[in-house]
């Protein structure tokens, strides 16, 4: 049976592998995992990390040497490659800044929006079955350029006890000195609670496995969180024969290769190329270093659906919201009518792998059909907006009836008095009557 299987439209189950299905075994292991790191605090994470990871921890905290160390052992080729995508990525980052902003009209009425940077953020960096350094560059700039002051990298242990050495030399590159070797929901507990060693913060980001997304679940509220993501996703959208069909096969596999719950699906109007595509990945997947987890991906989640119409498959993508969306189509402004997408990558040269390394561009990204409301990960994430609120005499007194009015409609009485009583000539004698 071919790995990729081509199936109807109305065959795919949209949301069979996305979160949002209640896990009760799941809930109740992480809620007593907070549970513990809240009563325990940094002794829970050096017996949590035991448990999990196998990694006897002295200190949960990386020291500043260790930091240090890392950057100085990062190649000449690799470093050269991390200032360049950190160049891109902070180019584009930085035209998402926003400031605060004031109007002051003719009758002396001054409104606006303050915008103030979270005081403290928590970035969790996975391990595991695939490390993502750029994961730490694409949370960590965006942190930087709204203004946070204060940021600590929550990332798990190698055999070392420390992160991976890549995600240690970048923290030094972009002088984030704080970094525990937690991983897993723990590091969210930890990172929302605080303990002795470390201070709670106002926010945690960061991608992770299912017990760090129900985690971040479980916390929202103690703190705010990014988004809980789901599986990787990348649907191809396809019209053009003259995509060479290698180009399908490996940014199908992009996604296929993260874990085995990604789903990888290519929309076509064209069979010829769908038939193409099955047996290529067929044949090229054996030979793959993670051919076990893309096997079972691309089985379980993974389809090619062939339509008659291009219009037909813009549907099916605006259904699916996917968190990556190639255009492989003859007619570009096909984009226009793409409603529901995290990130979207339009022609033969762009690939979904220039979007998670080096274009600049956020890749964390809504999954799991949150692309419907949600969106890349920004700048503005890192910021909160107050309003300011600055009334005139004038503009008072020329509004004051129908907010009055507006107030008594809700049975407010005191909302209504609070302006009653500054309309009024003589205040005092007023505000006795009120009262």
């Amino acid at each position: 049976m071919p790995l990729l299987e081509i199936i109807k439209p109305e065959s795919l189950r949209i949301g069979s592998n996305r979160i949002g299905t209640i896990d009760r075994e799941l809930t109740d292991s992480v809620s007593n995992i907070i549970s513990k790191v809240i009563r325990e605090g940094d002794q829970a994470l050096i017996k949590l990390t035991r448990q999990f990871d196998g990694i006897s921890l002295n200190s949960v905290k990386v020291s500043p040497e260790k930091i240090a160390d890392a950057e100085s052992l990062l190649d000449v080729k690799t470093r050269t490659i991390l200032e360049n995508a950190i160049i891109r990525i902070t180019a584009f980052h930085k035209r998402q800044q926003q400031n605060t902003w004031k109007e002051t009209y003719e009758d002396g009425t001054t409104l606006g929006e303050k915008v103030t940077a979270l005081d403290r953020v928590g970035i969790y960096v996975p391990g595991g079955k695939a490390f993502y350094p750029s994961t730490l560059i694409m949370n960590a700039i965006p942190a930087q350029i709204a203004g946070v002051a204060s940021i600590v990298v929550a990332s798990p242990p190698s055999q070392n006890g420390l992160p991976h050495h890549l995600v240690l030399g970048i923290c030094s590159m972009l002088d984030l000195k704080e970094i525990t070797s937690v991983g897993g929901a723990q590091a969210v507990a930890a990172m929302a609670y605080g303990t002795e060693s470390i201070t709670p913060v106002c926010k945690v980001t960061g991608p992770g496995n299912k017990f760090v997304a129900e985690a971040k679940r479980q916390v929202f509220g103690q703190v705010g969180i990014d988004s809980i993501a789901g599986p990787s996703e990348i649907v191809v959208l396809h019209d053009n024969p003259d995509i060479p069909v290698e180009f399908l096969v490996r940014d199908l596999l992009t996604q296929a290769e993260h874990d085995e719950d990604a789903s990888s699906i290519l929309i076509t109007t064209e069979a010829e190329t769908a038939k193409k595509v099955q047996e290529r990945i067929d044949k090229i997947v054996p030979d793959l270093p993670r051919r076990e987890i893309i096997e079972k991906s691309l089985s379980d989640n993974g389809a090619i659906i062939i339509v008659k119409e291009l219009s037909e498959g813009i549907d099916l993508v605006n259904r699916l919201a996917p968190e990556h969306l190639e255009l492989m189509v003859r007619d570009n402004s096909v984009l226009d009518r793409i409603q529901n997408a995290g990130a979207i990558f339009v022609g033969k040269w762009s690939s979904e792998t220039i979007g998670d390394y080096y274009a600049g561009p956020n890749h964390t990204i809504p999954t799991s059909g949150a692309a419907k409301y949600g969106s890349p990960l920004a700048v503005r994430d890192f910021q909160k907006h107050s309003s300011i609120i600055k009334y005139s005499e004038d503009r008072l007194k020329s509004e004051a009836n129908d907010i009055i009015e507006f107030a008594e409609l809700e049975g407010l009485s005191a909302h209504a008095d609070a302006v009653r009583v500054r309309i009024k000539k003589e205040v005092a004698n007023e505000t006795q009557s009120i009262i």
